[in-house]
């Protein structure tokens, strides 16, 4: 699928915007083309510890589960492409590209539509959320890459921002948290004001819905929160939100804050729908680490919802209750905790191209 026509439109310098040229965020729950994962990669082991092959294990089931759906590509280092297809399969494609990490929501691009079928995206910066893993120099590129490999044009964004930090109902709304977009290890030059207009122009919202944080501070240290973590579109006007009312929980006043927030209405005025979920299940030990599944962390497949499982007594729960907000969709299970243990999530390691 390579092209040699890909074109690059640097916003400053032909003096519009994506949105200013029709393009937009569409919601997860469209149509795609296909779903785009990055391999585990051996360069960077030591996310992994001892379960760098549980790691390859369960990023290639994810990608099996997204199959039956949708086309995968699986993008991987040269060095690992020989694994990549050994644990996925035939039925997998197998895209050798130079990469530091393997969470591709985060530093992918993000991809747009507009209103006559055209494909775009929007390639913010990568800074390894917040400098915390070196090197990232493959991955603050990747994004380009991938434009340039599928022939998709590029509108580079001078804002650092991770695709797990945004959710949107495709039109117009955009949900995010402040701990982790205005956290100054981010744009500690760009006010609040400045970043709602950068996702307004590239990402074609035209209302930016602030959440306090995201599963916090303590659970989600590698992030500073990400809203993959506690709130998803399910459809228009509806909002998943991951809400826990036990008092003792570390982040009650913060879930009971983001509550609050999600009284109010969408870009379109219609007031919004909250569906609260206690969405965690039962600790589980993994390397002397308690790891707390997110069922809510999953990816919109055509005609699917895959989401992660822990092989624990609360995942029959959790997956009939994501049956029933999403009765159109088959939803499926993968057990996941390894990639949990890694610092993400079914969402944190997919990218939807539509």
């Amino acid at each position: 699928m390579p092209s040699d026509d890909t074109q690059v439109l640097n916003a400053d310098e032909v003096g519009r915007f994506p949105a200013a040229a029709g393009f937009r965020m569409p919601a997860e729950w469209g149509s795609h083309q296909r779903c785009l994962i990055a391999w585990p990669s051996s360069a960077r082991t030591e996310v992994w510890s001892d379960y760098y092959l549980l790691a390859q294990a369960s990023y290639a089931a994810v990608a099996r589960a997204i199959a039956a759906f949708e086309p995968v590509v699986m993008v991987a280092r040269p060095a690992d492409a020989g694994a990549a297809r050994s644990y996925c399969g035939s039925d997998i494609e197998v895209l050798e590209m130079p990469i530091d990490d393997s969470f591709l929501r985060d530093s992918g691009p993000i991809f747009l539509v507009d209103s006559k079928g055209g494909l775009a995206a929007a390639n913010f910066r990568f800074n390894s959320w917040g400098e915390r893993y070196l090197p990232y120099d493959l991955d603050a590129t990747i994004a380009e890459r991938l434009c340039e490999y599928f022939g998709v044009r590029r509108f580079p964004v001078p804002m650092v921002l991770e695709g797990g930090s945004i959710t949107v109902d495709g039109e117009g709304t955009l949900i995010t948290t402040e701990s982790c977009l205005l956290n100054p290890n981010r744009n500690p030059d760009l006010t609040k004001e400045k970043i709602e207009q950068h996702l307004m122009d590239y990402l074609g919202v035209t209302k930016v819905i602030w959440l306090k944080a995201g599963l916090g501070i303590d659970e989600d240290p590698d992030t500073d929160g990400h809203v993959d973590g506690v709130a998803f579109f399910t459809g228009v006007g509806r909002v998943v939100l991951h809400m826990v009312r036990d008092p003792q929980h570390p982040d009650f006043e913060n879930f009971l804050e983001n509550r609050r927030r999600l009284e109010t209405t969408d870009a379109r005025g219609r007031e919004l729908e909250v569906i609260e979920l206690d969405a965690r299940s039962q600790p589980v030990m993994l390397g002397g680490v308690s790891i707390v599944e997110n069922y809510i962390n999953g990816y919109f497949a055509n005609g699917g919802l895959v989401v992660p499982t822990a092989g624990t007594s609360d995942d029959a729960r959790a997956l009939e209750q994501l049956q029933a907000i999403v009765p159109d969709r088959e939803v499926v299970g993968v057990p996941s905790t390894v990639v949990a243990y890694g610092g993400g999530g079914i969402h944190c390691i997919t990218q939807q191209m539509p």
